[in-house]
């Protein structure tokens, strides 16, 4: 399952980035070939932390996830294309702390994971102890006169 797609990041980092990092043939114009690589990298890359906690695939993908992708994807065409920054390698290494998170159960993607229980699920136990000490054989004829009815 691919978490971004071209348009992502585009949206996020704006059509000339795309082209900086993603030109080969310098024709001026992002590869789609290039592009769909790299953001096909980045989807397994999740995925591989994602599945320590979720079962895959996921019916819908949260959108920390399509950050995650975009970042990690432009890393790796920035990387590629000799056009990385610190900026680039620090939001990359950002992403993969944050993958490390959602591995671990440090954070959540707010879905349900396979064997948790849900919320709504309440567990019954057993609870025992001494026997009563005050019952109505033992507190008969204490309150109000001997062998009241009513005094209790």
């Amino acid at each position: 399952m691919a978490y971004a797609s071209q348009s992502d990041i585009t949206e996020r980092y704006g059509a000339d980035l795309l082209v900086l990092l993603a030109d080969r043939d310098g024709d001026g114009t992002a590869d789609g070939p290039v592009v769909d690589r790299s953001l096909a990298d980045a989807s397994a890359e999740i995925d591989v932390h994602v599945a320590a906690k979720y079962q895959l695939p996921l019916a819908e993908a949260p959108g920390i996830l399509t950050r995650l992708a975009v970042d990690i994807a432009v890393y790796r065409l920035a990387s590629e294309a000799d056009r990385l920054t610190d900026e680039r390698r620090q939001r990359y290494e950002d992403a993969r702390l944050s993958l490390r998170d959602i591995a671990s159960g440090k954070t959540s993607l707010g879905l349900p994971s396979p064997g948790a229980p849900s919320r709504a699920y309440t567990s019954v136990g057993c609870v025992s102890g001494r026997p009563r000490r005050f019952t109505r054989e033992t507190m008969r004829g204490l309150a109000g006169g001997a062998g009241s009815e009513n005094s209790l």
